[in-house]
């Protein structure tokens, strides 16, 4: 369960540099990164018979 809430946090802690960063190419980066963290915390919380972790908000 552990590794299911760490993914959860490092997409919100990019998804949160993100939204802070002028640089647009490495805003950019930090956003491509992010959903790859919550397809990986989807796919746990599958495992484990939990809902699927909610969408990111705009």
């Amino acid at each position: 369960m552990k590794l299911l809430t760490e993914y959860i946090e490092r997409a919100l802690q990019l998804e949160a540099l993100a939204d802070g960063e002028t640089d647009l190419r490495f805003k950019a980066e930090l956003l491509k990164q992010a959903p790859s963290y919550r397809k990986l915390a989807a796919k746990r919380a599958e495992q484990y018979g939990l809902p699927l972790p909610s969408a990111p908000e705009k």
